[in-house]
């Protein structure tokens, strides 16, 4: 895949849930077809302008359960082998288990994006470096003991406290990043992610919006995944597929502090967005 040029544009990462239970309603993994499903949306993904599609197998939202090795390759690598062949445009594979990670990559992804950075499963740091994909490094703070539910509006993250909130992530991004490349992951291979939506209670996302152009002196592009999020949803009281303009204001709240990657379920609205936002800051 050829190379990105960051702080240039704003890049597009659409999300391809090969799971029943995503938590803004878009798991694909229902019914014999649903392969063919995730190929048919993948592929409109690339037509409305996405950049990346991002492949996940197992949901991350809060109070989510566990999927076992067995189960999520299953679910992702067919996937992946059927996409490699099928688009033109890079594939992530949202993953924190490495042999996830070194599956995905030899049947076609190019970009690992673990939700842990490396923290819950150290060695898939090594599958980066060894075979050169770019990977994501997100800050994570989530615990279930901290996961409140409401009918309506679904799960969030409750009485998680930092001393600093930008300073400690900025803090455990680096230990990430550090971690990285001792493992030999090449330093413009790694991508961070200040983790909104992960171990962060709805106060704490709206200020890590806020306050996102402070993760620029890390020195690496930065991707961020608002969309449908909880904090969207609590502040303006409403459920996961209603989210559609308040997630246009933080995708273009987000550009116009410097981010480069905008992980998206609404890939088509969130181009339109990007566009207006990135001739006003890239131009």
């Amino acid at each position: 895949m050829s190379a990105f040029e960051w702080w240039k544009r704003t890049y597009l990462m659409g999300i391809v849930n090969a799971t029943p239970d995503s938590f803004s309603g878009d798991g694909l993994m229902r019914g014999d077809d649903w392969i063919e499903r995730a190929i048919e949306q993948a592929r409109q993904m690339e037509a409305d302008g996405a950049d990346i599609l991002d492949i996940g197998g197992e949901s991350t939202r809060p109070g989510s359960s566990p999927v076992s090795l067995e189960d999520e390759l299953a679910r992702v690598i067919p996937l992946i082998e059927r996409l490699a062949g099928e688009v033109s445009i890079p594939i992530s594979i949202d993953t924190y288990k490495a042999e996830v990670a070194r599956r995905a990559i030899a049947a076609g992804a190019s970009i690992v994006n673990d939700v842990w950075g490396g923290r819950m499963d150290p060695s898939i740091l090594s599958v980066a470096a060894e075979s050169g994909a770019y990977i994501v490094l997100m800050h994570n703070r989530s615990k279930p003991k901290d996961a409140a539910q409401s009918e309506k509006l679904g799960g969030r993250y409750v009485g998680v406290e930092y001393g600093d909130l930008v300073g400690d992530i900025k803090k455990e991004l680096q230990e990430q990043i550090d971690a990285a490349l001792a493992a030999g992951v090449a330093r413009e291979k790694i991508i961070i992610d200040p983790g909104i939506g992960f171990g962060k209670t709805v106060e704490q996302n709206l200020e890590l919006v806020r306050r996102m152009n402070e993760f620029a002196d890390v020195g690496y592009p930065i991707l961020v995944g608002p969309s449908r999020k909880s904090f969207v949803g609590y502040t303006l009281d409403l459920p996961p597929e209603e989210r559609l303009e308040g997630t246009a204001a933080a995708v273009a709240l987000l550009i116009e502090r410097g981010i480069s990657i905008v992980r998206v379920h609404d890939v088509r609205a969130m181009k339109r967005v990007a566009a207006l936002v990135d001739a006003v800051v890239h131009s």
